[in-house]
């Protein structure tokens, strides 16, 4: 994701790309766990097209995310800080 957004973002420096990309994944780690709660008036329905029993991804995980917030700042550190142009 980071390496995709250094080109698609090439206007931001990419330690400016670094800091968004972490602050993303900060909060979603932070509230993901929100996204599998359901209302028990939702529940109360036979049938759902929207049914989160088959849904197995990840829900608990940790804030940190030591080594991949270490390649993004590899990846920073390799690429040469450009002063871009704001005012393009």
């Amino acid at each position: 994701m980071f390496r995709k957004l250094l080109v698609t973002w090439s206007h931001l420096s990419p330690s400016e790309v670094a800091s968004k990309v972490k602050r993303f994944f900060y909060y979603y780690s932070l509230n993901r766990h929100k996204m599998t709660t359901i209302t028990p008036a939702y529940h109360a329905e036979a049938y759902s097209p929207d049914d989160n029993r088959f849904d197995l991804r990840q829900f608990l995980y940790n804030t940190k995310w030591t080594r991949q917030f270490a390649v993004i700042d590899d990846i920073v550190a390799q690429h040469p800080e450009t002063d871009k142009d704001k005012n393009d």
